[in-house]
């Protein structure tokens, strides 16, 4: 809908009937010192065809040709039918369902997101979803503190393989509190197993699956090292992987304690890094300390099915300062679209999905290290992304090979200064042979 502001007239009646000089005496109990000023650096006003001719240009900027960019956004099929049911009135303008009796769809979509995500991760509880996954590790974080055993350390070991960006986003979640994060050392791209008896106490352990180099974790050594020392274990997983993979709740003899990530790879855009969703679980022994809503089944006086939202005292609009979570909403639309994603293709396509993902990197590492000086640099076990090791600056080689219309990789040197010859390739089920083929070809093109 249309914004129409309020001319001056407007204003002056409506200050007169509540008996204010100007709009700056409505707020004169803020401190002029926390105010935030006028705004600078804002440019100025320009007219309707010139603002369009501006985005016409950024919009064609993504026009980036093939993509094998990965590094935690992927470029997955989307049936058809996703967004076009998303996009019907009834889920694209619904409110914050608050009140039940006026929002049985949206609840009971939520409901089944839940059920869905709840059996892909093999674990007992879902929320209604976080802002993002770098969100939702943070609140994972402090769900582990919470339910941390009086005297334990505040302390959370963190591998070194889990995305840096996802790390720091729960860091600035989790700082405040007093929490401390210690890494965990690699070897050949995961987890070393043999020094984590040389690891300090800790609260909880996170552990990505995959890493953010592509490699498949030993997660059943970890989550009963982790166990036996009395820490909880936080999975951060790809949800696609969990249709082939050992799922969170069944990893080592107890499973993990709490599950998060990114939900982008289920039926969310890559559209140029955003929006997505975070998707955060946990076991029924750590329900009272998840955030967010959670959407429960019931049944009426009439003995109807019903919905409602459960749990709410671990919200901001009950409890305040004692919420569980100040940050309580949850992605509505995008989980509409994973809903609706995951129901259409079921376990079966899920799981043809990432096979197809991991057989697309096969063949595409297979060609690559074919040419002379290209390695992959870690030999472990990957699924749809590995980083290859280039006889030139990844950066250049990305730069060249964005101008024969490939998106080749993430150059690792953007995150790790000192790995300038690393690259970081995806591959999902898009790809076809000829344009793995091309890669390769277009590759050694570019390395002669």
């Amino acid at each position: 809908m249309p914004f129409i502001p309020h001319n001056d007239a407007d204003v002056a009646q409506m200050l007169q009937v509540i008996g204010a000089t100007s709009i700056d005496e409505l707020f004169d109990e803020i401190p002029p010192a926390i105010r935030s000023g006028a705004l600078r650096v804002t440019p100025p006003g320009a007219p309707e065809m010139d603002v369009l001719r501006l985005m016409q240009q950024r919009a064609e900027q993504d026009r980036a040709g093939t993509c094998f960019l990965g590094a935690g956004c992927y470029d997955h099929h989307i049936p058809a039918a996703v967004w076009d049911l998303v996009g019907r009135g009834e889920f694209l303008t619904a409110y914050t369902p608050y009140q039940a009796e006026a929002s049985q769809g949206t609840l009971q979509l939520i409901y089944e997101y839940q059920s869905m995500i709840t059996r892909l991760m093999a674990m007992d509880v879902s929320n209604a979803s976080v802002y993002d996954g770098g969100s939702g590790l943070g609140e994972a974080v402090l769900m582990a503190i919470r339910a941390a055993k009086k005297g334990q350390e505040r302390r959370i070991l963190v591998a070194d393989s889990l995305h840096p960006l996802m790390r720091r986003a729960a860091w600035n979640v989790a700082r405040y509190q007093e929490v401390v994060f210690e890494s965990m050392p690699l070897k050949d791209g995961r987890v070393d197993t043999d020094c984590l008896d040389a690891l300090p106490p800790a609260a909880a352990v996170v552990v990505p699956q995959p890493g953010f180099f592509g490699c498949i974790e030993d997660v059943d050594t970890i989550t009963d090292w982790a166990h036996a020392r009395g820490a909880l274990v936080i999975g951060v997983v790809n949800p696609l992987v969990m249709s082939v993979l050992k799922p969170p709740g069944h990893w080592g003899e107890k499973g993990a304690d709490i599950v998060c990530g990114e939900g982008q790879p289920l039926g969310i855009p890559m559209a140029s890094g955003g929006p997505s969703f975070g998707f955060l679980c946990c076991t029924q022994a750590l329900v009272r300390q998840i955030p967010g809503r959670i959407i429960g089944k019931t049944v009426d006086l009439e003995g109807r099915t019903g919905y409602a939202l459960t749990l709410q005292a671990r919200e901001q609009h009950i409890r305040r300062a004692k919420a569980t979570s100040n940050i309580c909403t949850n992605q509505g639309l995008l989980v509409t679209a994973a809903s609706i994603h995951m129901a259409l293709l079921g376990p079966e396509g899920l799981a043809r999905a990432a096979k197809a993902s991991h057989a697309g990197l096969r063949r595409l590492v297979e060609g690559v290290c074919g040419i002379p000086g290209v390695v992959r640099a870690h030999v472990a076990p990957c699924f749809h992304e590995t980083v290859l090791t280039l006889p030139k600056p990844a950066a250049a080689v990305r730069d060249a090979m964005f101008k024969a219309g490939i998106q080749a990789g993430l150059p690792l040197s953007e995150l790790f200064p000192e790995r300038s010859h690393d690259l970081l390739v995806c591959v999902t089920e898009k790809r076809t042979v000829e344009e793995i083929d091309h890669y390769v070809r277009t590759l050694g093109e570019v390395l002669a």
